[in-house]
């Protein structure tokens, strides 16, 4: 008798299941069909706003951050959507995701410094990829600007990430913004050398060299005197492309003119007071 219960009741069981599972089945079918709609959807969407923004010409770094933020937000509004229509009640699972969003928050607050710092530096550009910058006492040129990092490529093919949160609360010195820039040479003579002889040597060496600029005019001056040697400070122009060898080639060109004019560089020592 009890095994007849039992297979009685095995049967009902089953043909509940059977019943439950045919009324759900339509929400399971709509519910994936939304989502697979939904993901082709995403896709285009995204590929048609990442065209529009080359149309218009926006800066690279901030289509592609505009793009990801965009495609994060479509998931999870399709994700919303999508347990909605299996019938899940998508209030308390937002209240539950709020939850968790904020204890992710406050354990995360330096990553979403950065994440702030990244939108800072993409709105309001102190740099762009390609420029050479110094920042946090490093130097290199900007390879890729990311949510929470900025890409460094030093001049030694190093790569550096530097946190945005610092660096956009820090100072930073774009090398690139400007089109020319000025460099700052010193040569230490003695004085028993003739200034203007060795100004006008100086001179005529920036004058024949094609890196240096005529406009700004490049300037030889006395900077310092100090108990050993003259100071002169020697200040050429020149583009940004050039401003790599330029310095050097000057240099090396005041050794040559130096030495065959009978005209000696005095080491440039550094005078430091004991106490």
């Amino acid at each position: 008798m009890s095994t007849f219960l039992n297979i009685h009741s095995a049967e009902e069981y089953a043909s509940a299941f059977l019943q439950k599972l045919v009324d759900y089945s339509p929400r399971v079918v709509s519910a994936f069909v939304v989502l697979i709609v939904g993901l082709y959807a995403i896709r285009l969407i995204n590929r048609f706003v990442k065209r529009v923004m080359i149309q218009r010409a926006l800066d690279p770094t901030l289509s592609k951050f505009l793009a990801d933020i965009l495609l994060w937000a479509l998931r999870v509004l399709l994700f919303v959507t999508f347990i909605s229509r299996l019938g899940i009640e998508t209030s308390s699972f937002v209240a539950i995701l709020g939850a968790a969003g904020l204890a992710v928050g406050l354990s995360l607050q330096g990553s979403l410094s950065n994440f702030a710092g990244g939108m800072l530096i993409i709105l309001f550009k102190p740099f762009r990829v390609g420029d050479t910058i110094e920042a946090q006492n490093v130097t290199g040129t900007v390879s890729e600007i990311q949510i929470f990092v900025t890409k460094l490529i030093t001049g030694h093919n190093q790569t550096i990430f530097i946190p945005n949160g610092i660096l956009s609360n820090g100072v930073i010195i774009n090398y690139s913004m400007e089109s020319i820039r000025k460099a700052e040479l010193t040569l230490a003579i003695s004085y028993d050398t003739d200034i203007r002889q060795a100004k006008e040597i100086i001179t005529g060496i920036m004058a024949a060299n094609p890196k240096v600029l005529k406009d700004p005019e490049p300037v030889v001056v006395v900077r310092e005197l100090t108990a050993q040697s003259i100071i002169l400070a020697v200040r050429p122009w020149s583009t940004n492309d050039d401003f790599g060898t330029m310095p050097s080639e000057i240099l090396e060109a005041c050794k040559a003119a130096f030495d065959k004019a009978g005209l000696s560089i005095q080491p440039y020592n550094v005078e430091v007071s004991r106490s």
